[in-house]
């Protein structure tokens, strides 16, 4: 078994702690069933959140979804003019037998304009 990267992104429309908490939720699902993943192939996830988010930590919809025993960290987005506003990013560490190229990263609504490239 391999460990691989998986990456995604979503707006939020609102800073807003259920909001946040349906739309990150509805990203690690997204995530996690693009992928055929269950928990157990979870490694770590680190979430960054722009600086404009203050409501909760982007983790805790995690914690909601039943992840808890994944090590998770939150930390701040860099702060560049003109970047996209409310925008929770992550990156999980995963152990999957897919080839690299394989792996499906998710990027939600308009956070799909992030990574044209790669955003199914």
């Amino acid at each position: 078994m391999a460990v691989r990267a998986v990456r995604g992104a979503v707006q939020l429309e609102r800073d807003e702690a259920g909001h946040m908490d349906e739309q990150v939720g509805a990203l690690l699902t997204a995530v996690l069933e693009r992928n055929g993943l269950t928990t157990d192939d979870l490694i770590s996830i680190w979430f960054t959140a722009t600086p404009d988010l203050h409501s909760d930590f982007p983790a805790a919809a995690a914690r909601k979804l039943g992840i808890v025993d994944v090590p998770l960290i939150c930390a701040q987005e860099l702060d560049i003019e003109g970047a996209m506003p409310r925008v929770v990013r992550i990156l999980a560490h995963i152990e999957s037998d897919r080839p690299r190229a394989d792996i499906s990263h998710v990027y939600l609504g308009a956070a799909a304009a992030l990574r044209k490239d790669i955003a199914q």
